[in-house]
Parts: structure tokens; sequence; C-alpha cells
């Protein structure tokens, strides 16, 4: 599975349900990585991460469940920004990874470290051991991502998403024979532009999935025009796609031999189809891990992976 954050990890929890843990892959964003107060945090590895070890916070999506904030508070009284919410026990995750990268262990084996430490049975897998950034240029300024979606809450609108690093990047190990093996491929339902966008800028990563779009499957993360969280929609239009299942499945194309529309969309799937594209509807709106499961039996199905 290559997964963003809070949407792939809502998938995730229906995922694991119909997979053996040790049989699933994910390969997980990193261009949205980013240091504060000198800790490398990894926001979507780390939202896989501790759904995987059923210990999310299900409210917000991201986060550990329960965590207190008292450092950040005390932080902000010594005058330190805090717009980007970092929990205390989280912090311990920041800590270790950082720690151990600047000892010059790769990011991949800092996440198998943390994984084999929350009990996570799944292959957790950075897209790349190498430095990729997103960039997202609105209101005439070169953003950070995070800067973008949460310091400025995702404001002003999009003229470039830029993924710096990735012309140059090499797929994490494992992260080529993972796809290459695969039964089934699938791509969450996670942004296609700042979440996915960057795994596919990887040249190496993007020509293998290429060679296995006859096993792949991506769904759609809008439902009825818009997205379940997130500026997807404003970042489409801001960048002359159009805003539609018809506009994902654009991005997906010679990638996906399957594609996977919500049923509210139905009226989009003949035009999804003159794509070349086999269309699949569901119910794509997972507001319980049962909803999740449901799901995710289906998209296996449609791989012939699935429960009968």
């Amino acid at each position: 599975m290559l997964a963003g954050g809070v949407g792939a990890a809502r998938f995730l929890r229906g995922l694991a349900r119909h997979t053996e843990p040790r049989d699933l892959t994910i390969i997980g964003n990193t261009a949205d990585d980013e240091e504060f107060f000198g800790l490398h945090v990894s926001p979507d590895l780390d939202t896989v991460l501790y759904t995987l070890a059923g210990r999310a916070e299900p409210r917000r999506g991201w986060g550990l469940r329960g965590d207190t904030f008292a450092c950040l508070r005390a932080l902000g009284r010594l005058g330190a920004p805090t717009w980007f919410a970092l929990g205390d026990r989280d912090l311990a995750t920041h800590l270790v990874r950082t720690a151990w990268l600047r000892a010059g262990r790769p990011l991949s084996a800092v996440t198998a470290h943390l994984a084999r430490r929350l009990g996570v049975r799944a292959r957790l897998l950075p897209m790349t051991d190498d430095r990729v950034r997103t960039f997202v240029h609105a209101g005439g300024r070169r953003l950070p991502f995070q800067d973008y979606l949460v310091r400025r809450r995702a404001r002003g609108r999009v003229a470039r998403i830029e993924i710096a690093g990735a012309a140059r990047a090499r797929p994490a190990p494992g992260v080529l024979p993972a796809l290459g093996r695969a039964e089934a491929i699938v791509i969450a339902p996670s942004n296609p532009l700042v979440s996915i966008g960057p795994m596919l800028a990887i040249p190496r990563l993007r020509r293998a999935l290429e060679r296995r779009r006859a096993r792949a499957a991506a769904i759609s993360p809008l439902v009825g025009g818009r997205p379940l969280k997130g500026p997807l929609d404003r970042m489409l239009r801001g960048l002359g796609h159009e805003v539609s299942p018809r506009g994902i499945a654009r991005l997906y194309r010679g990638l996906v031999g399957t594609f996977v529309l919500d049923r509210t969309d139905t009226v989009w799937a003949p035009r999804v189809e003159a794509l070349g594209l086999r269309v699949v509807l569901a119910d794509t709106v997972m507001e319980t891990p049962a909803h999740a499961a449901r799901l995710a039996a289906a998209v296996l199905r449609a791989l012939g992976e699935g429960p009968a």
C-alpha cells in the first residue's frame, strides 16, 4: 500500500482485518517531514505507525491517544512557536528518531526499529532514505508543506507544488522488491498531489508501479466533489486540474488498472472508464473501522485477493 497520513491510516484499520501482518507492506510519504525544535518529525509515517500499533488518537486522526501537551505549553511560555502540536509522549518518538539519524542510521532502519518497539508486525517503509521535501507555492510564497497546511491553514491560491530532491532520490531498501512481488497494490485515498505525488516523483518507484499497474488499484479521495479532509479540492483547482473523480483518475492513469469510486459518484464511472481504467463502486467513507474493513474487502476482491 502507498500511504499518506490520516486517510491512509483509516483505510489501514480495515485492510489489517483482511491481511496477515507479515504479508502487508506500507510505503509511506516522507516529503512532509520537517524539523521542529531540532527534532526530525515524520508526520505521515507516525500516523500510520500509531494506527497500526492501536495507539492513534481516533478523533483527530493524528498523534497518540490520550497524549498531553505540557511541553508544548512550556515552549509557548518561553516564546517558541507552537503552531505544530507535538504531544508529550509523541516527543519520545521524535527524540529517538533524531538521535538515531544523527548517529548515521538511515530513516528506513529507524522506522523499522520504532515499529518493532511499538509491536507493529506489518512492514512500514519510508519511500526513500534521501531527503525529499514538498514546497507549496501559494500566495506568492514558497512554503514548506507543514507551514502551508498547518500554520497557514492552506490559505492562498496554489500555483505550484514542488517536490524538491525527488528526481535524484532512490527508493528505500525493500520498496522496489515489495512492489515487484506484491499480489495486490493499493494506493490509499490520500491526497494524490502531496501525499502520493512525492512517491510518484521518484523515478524508479514510479517505473516499478507502472510495471505492476494491472495489479494496482487507487481509491478516490473525493466524495461528491469534495475531499473528506484537507484542501485537495482547492489544490486541484489552483493547479488547473478537474475537481472530480475523473481529474483524480487522470493523475493515476498508466499507474493503476482499477479505480475505486464512492457510490455517490456513480455518474462518473463511464467517464473514468473512458480513460482505460476499470471502475469499482464502493462505500468509501470510513466513519468506523467496520466501514474501513468493508471498503478494504471490496478493493481486495477487485484485485482478486479478497474474501469472496
